[in-house]
């Protein structure tokens, strides 16, 4: 009667160790006040890059870039650039789907580092292949007077 109840325990921790999953933690502080304002997986944009957009005129050239071949084009965010300002993270042409995780490593008088670490989702495909894609991330967060300095953590 005991070997059943052992045997019954040992299969018990088995099926349960799957919902033991360890969650993602970023590599550094999570950033306050940061939101995702807007993302897509097309972007035309071929390679990897980061840019901070502090004014109406540069978010409306950097998404005409970004709506070159599309019809109807993605609409403009409305963004309050007098207290905010806009942080896009191009990911470039991507095999897998995979998504930025913002996080802030250091801070002084004169820069804020933050960290991009690119997380893979788990998604299972039914063919065996992704597509290939050119994803892009707007963020906004609030103005800051210091320098930006993006630092991309490979996993």
């Amino acid at each position: 009667m005991t070997i059943k109840y052992i045997y019954l325990i040992a299969v018990v921790c088995l099926f349960s160790c799957k919902a033991q999953k360890e969650g993602h933690s970023p590599v550094g502080e999570r950033l306050e006040h940061m939101e995702l304002v807007d993302f897509d997986n097309h972007s035309n944009i071929e390679y990897y890059e980061t840019t901070i957009i502090t004014d109406n005129k540069s978010l409306r050239k950097y998404y005409s870039q970004i709506n070159k071949t599309r019809k109807p084009g993605l609409p403009l965010p409305i963004l309050d650039f007098s207290s905010e300002m806009a942080i896009i993270i191009c990911l470039g042409e991507q095999n897998n789907v995979r998504k930025p995780v913002l996080s802030k490593l250091k801070e002084s008088d004169q820069a804020i580092t933050i960290a991009v670490e690119l997380i893979a989702e788990e998604k299972e495909d039914k063919i065996g292949k992704q597509p290939i894609t050119y994803p892009f991330y707007l963020y906004k967060m609030p103005l800051v007077d210091k320098a930006v300095v993006f630092q991309k953590v490979d996993n």
